[in-house]
């Protein structure tokens, strides 16, 4: 018995060794466009019967996320919804830290965001069409976890994105 919980603590710490490991030597390049060569991307797109300002508005809320999407917990930005600002949140399990890189107002979010084993790039686009607002989201996602999990990654990645979008519809139609 000893001798398999010493041979489990073994394997254990050697996985913490390893996991350490890839995230100390894990780098990822921030743009403002999501990574082509990236394992997992997806492009997903709809018409909400609303003004572009009034979903940008929705999705420049950071921290009211979470009353309207039910994926996201704990949304925090930290100061104003700027460039070069950083905000925290939780979904499907994971605590991603991120960052905007993109702010125009009424046209175009992105942010990146690194969680563990994971980093993406999320890039929101409101286009103005007949009166209603084309939503068009693109993510590109990386790091040694996504690798390894890549279909997991691909298949919770599509369906997150229509689920928020569908949420985002539905708010900003109200």
């Amino acid at each position: 018995m000893k001798k398999i919980v010493y041979s489990l603590l073994t394997i254990i710490g050697v996985l913490t060794i390893i996991v350490v490991c890839l995230e100390a030597f894990s780098s990822y390049t921030v743009s403002e466009s999501i990574h082509e060569q990236a394992p997992v991307k997806t492009y997903q797109e709809i018409t909400i019967n609303a003004s572009p300002q009034k979903v940008y508005q929705i999705m420049s809320e950071i921290n009211h996320w979470a009353e309207w999407h039910g994926d996201v917990t704990e949304p925090t930005l930290t100061g104003s919804f700027t460039k070069g600002s950083s905000f925290d949140w939780k979904s499907g399990g994971l605590t991603i830290h991120s960052t905007l890189h993109t702010v125009v107002p009424n046209q175009k979010i992105g942010w990146s965001g690194k969680a563990l084993g994971a980093f993406a790039i999320h890039n929101w686009s409101f286009i103005e069409h007949n009166g209603q607002t084309i939503v068009k989201v693109d993510e590109s996602m990386e790091g040694w976890l996504v690798y390894l999990m890549r279909t997991k990654f691909q298949h919770g990645l599509e369906e997150s994105l229509q689920i928020w979008l569908k949420n985002l519809k539905s708010k900003a139609e109200q």
